[in-house]
């Protein structure tokens, strides 16, 4: 047992598989053991392993300048020609770019800008910031309170209501439907919650709206078609901003080049990490509007400052590996790519729709889920993640990596560059493993037919 203390990790079940090199869309243990990489590493690896080019941009990178910071006016040419390639691209007004290393650090800077924003334009109460029930945002502290998932709660003590987040409900409809309740008449409830939540709290003092155009760690939860567009006018109505979580939406991942294009919605904030650079080098992005930079300048030069940055804002590297993906995908046509052997992937998972334990396979682009059930008949869940995770060990032993998340879903997200055998490759091994599961949740009595 090593000294390190493994992250979202069983701690007393650690150091099970030992990753030693990467090719394409495999990795292979110490042991020389093959496995297709079902979920990019963790949602981003969007350019599989061993990208020649990439590397030889980092490296170049690494020779020319291998350091340098942003603090008091200093720049360097890396920084400003990734955040003006960024800005083009992402549908946010006259967008400003702050650079981080982490999906979690970008929503926290963009928590402390929230609250320097509407302090220096004289709104002072206007801090809340509504969230999913079931969400994921991140691990720091602030990132975490947006985080709408007990493991990621527990023990923590974290400052939710200091930091006034505000729940609603997720718009799952496999889950949160009532009897005869159609997509359209629960997208419309939903709204009007997210409209009541807004009048008891009070206009005035909510800042903005958070999530994830497509869920990722809370499940892959995929809101009925017409959910943003109406959330958008609701928060319009009463002038909140409508921030979008594209962590691992982001960049071709359902099919278009931001989740928000998949779900017909415009936001007025951004986060962006992972396939940034396709997980390469780590770095982030928080992406705020013109106006919200315009009304931060003055007040910096009051204070002489605008105080908050990280060592690494910007590393040169790191902007290397992201300016170096960019160019791949946009030549490489990938994002067109994940929206074609996208589309054939939701269509060989849903074969597995009809089979004993799964109650809903969601998904869009190169990312979905299988959730399994305990009965799909009446929708009932398992009453813990056993089943869950055994699907994920048996799947590792069949050589696909993929990951539960939410208890019982199992997540795909493969790398952008994926074709349409290795998907097949990809389903032949979950079925396999899914069998091994329907076994085993029958002898351990867990699974009502």
């Amino acid at each position: 047992m090593s000294a390190i203390i493994y992250p979202t990790t069983n701690l007393n079940q650690i150091e099970q598989l030992r990753i030693c090199r990467g090719d394409g869309i495999y990795v292979y243990d110490e042991e020389g053991n093959r496995y297709l990489e079902g979920l990019s590493g963790l949602w981003c690896a969007s350019l599989g392993y061993g990208n020649e080019e990439l590397i030889d941009a980092i490296n170049q990178q690494l020779k020319t300048l291998p350091y340098s910071q942003l603090f008091g006016g200093r720049t360097h040419q890396r920084a400003i020609d990734l955040a003006d390639e960024l800005a083009s691209m992402v549908p946010v007004d006259d967008a400003r770019i702050f650079f981080a290393n982490s999906g979690s650090e970008a929503n926290d800077s963009h928590v402390k800008m929230l609250r320097y924003y509407f302090n220096v334009i004289g709104k002072p109460q206007k801090k809340k910031i509504i969230a999913f029930e079931k969400s994921y945002h991140g691990v720091t502290v602030a990132a975490a309170a947006l985080t709408g998932l007990p493991a990621m709660h527990t023990h923590f003590d974290l400052p939710t209501e200091a930091l006034g987040i505000i729940r609603t409900a997720t718009p799952h409809y496999y889950h949160g439907q009532m009897n005869g309740e159609s997509e359209s008449e629960f997208v419309t409830r939903l709204v009007d919650d997210v409209e009541a939540l807004i009048l008891r709290e009070g206009e005035e003092t909510i800042a903005a709206f958070i999530a994830e155009p497509v869920g990722g760690a809370a499940g892959v939860m995929v809101p009925p078609g017409g959910y943003f567009p109406a959330l958008k006018k609701v928060l319009e109505k009463y002038n909140i901003l409508f921030w979008a979580d594209e962590v691992i939406c982001g960049f071709g991942r359902t099919g278009n080049d931001f989740g928000c294009t998949t779900m017909e919605v415009k936001p007025d904030l951004m986060s962006l990490a992972k396939q940034l650079s396709s997980a390469y080098i780590p770095i982030s992005a928080s992406i705020i509007p013109g106006f919200m930079h315009e009304a931060m300048r003055d007040p910096s030069e009051q204070i002489g400052i605008f105080g908050h940055g990280y060592t690494y804002t910007g590393h040169p590297v790191a902007c290397a590996a992201a300016l170096k993906t960019l160019e791949i995908y946009k030549r490489d046509r990938l994002f067109e790519n994940a929206a074609v052997v996208g589309a054939y992937m939701q269509t060989r998972l849903r074969e597995f729709s009809e089979h004993p334990l799964v109650g809903e396979v969601r998904g869009t682009g190169l990312i979905a889920a299988v959730e399994l059930m305990k009965d799909k008949r009446m929708r009932t869940s398992f009453s813990d993640g056993r089943v869950g995770a055994m699907a994920k060990q048996f799947c590792q032993e069949q050589g696909l990596l993929i990951r539960a998340v939410a208890g019982n879903s199992l997540a795909f997200c493969p790398p952008l560059i994926i074709s349409n055998a290795q998907v097949d490759e990809m389903v032949s091994m979950f079925g396999a493993a899914l069998e091994k599961t329907l076994d085993f949740a029958t002898r351990e009595k867990l699974f009502s037919r």
